[in-house]
């Protein structure tokens, strides 16, 4: 399945940073000023360790390869693959649907090709979208449990970010003895924490979440298509209702689209 790059992630990431500390900028300050390293580890490393406890290693080594998922997700070919399915139809009214054995090693996507394959054995259609559902519903969890392990991050940062900050003050009341200006800038330090717990929140971690929600909705429709599609070739319906039903399950935009 192919994949392109998300412009709308790093386009909403790019537009968040420039709106956040160009606007620290414009205040008068220094975007040098927030990159504190004890507050960052703090915030960084108390999130990783509070999700790694709260799911496992393997969940956690694969965080880098669910954050490329959201920035390249795949494309699912939702008016091409309706355009297949009624070849399919078209092909099996006429030929027979094991005539459609030969499409197989041609078939687009590997979950088309094995509902196919289920459909050409002769399966009873119940026992095929039981099949179906069930590797759907799967799918569907597995996209959920990923999401849940940003959104948890999300929960976890500003309060890693607190942490960090009462620890800053902390350091701070201890040296109130000190020159005044040193005192108001280990403040000012001590809050830093804060800022990068509810950015990484905010910015990264919750809306990482809400993306790759976004791509199981994506695919649970795109495979539920295919599991529809299927099953009415394997019922002997004509192409035009296969297609009429398989569109009627886009979108309203997509639709009309379709039907031009």
């Amino acid at each position: 399945m192919k994949k392109s790059l998300d412009i709308a992630t790093l386009g909403g990431l790019a537009l968040g940073l420039a709106s956040i500390f160009g606007s620290f900028v414009l205040e008068g300050g220094q975007v040098g000023a927030l990159i504190l390293l004890p507050a960052m580890v703090i915030v960084f490393g108390g999130t990783i360790a509070a999700a790694a406890i709260g799911t496992s290693m393997k969940q956690i080594l694969g965080l880098g390869k669910l954050i490329v998922l959201a920035v390249l997700p795949p494309q699912f070919a939702v008016k091409d693959t309706i355009d297949t399915i009624v070849r399919y139809s078209t092909i099996a009214r006429k030929e027979g649907l094991l005539s459609l054995e030969k499409e197989l090693d041609s078939s687009p996507d590997p979950f088309m090709k094995k509902i196919l394959r289920f459909a050409i054995d002769g399966t009873d259609p119940d026992v095929l979208r039981s099949l179906a559902e069930t590797e759907v519903q799967y799918s569907a969890e597995r996209h959920s449990h990923n999401a849940g392990v940003f959104a948890k991050m999300g929960g976890y940062s500003p309060t890693m970010g607190i942490i960090g900050t009462v620890m800053g003050l902390i350091a701070t009341l201890a040296a109130a003895g000190e020159d005044a200006n040193k005192l108001i800038h280990h403040i000012a330090s001590a809050f830093i924490a804060t800022l990068w717990g509810v950015f990484m929140a905010n910015l990264v971690w919750l809306p990482l979440a809400d993306k790759l929600k976004h791509i199981q909705n994506e695919e649970n429709l795109f495979m539920q298509m295919i599991v529809e599609g299927i099953l009415s070739i394997q019922a002997g319906e004509i192409p035009s209702v296969i297609r009429a039903r398989l569109n009627s399950m886009l979108p309203a935009g997509e639709q009309e689209a379709d039907t031009r």
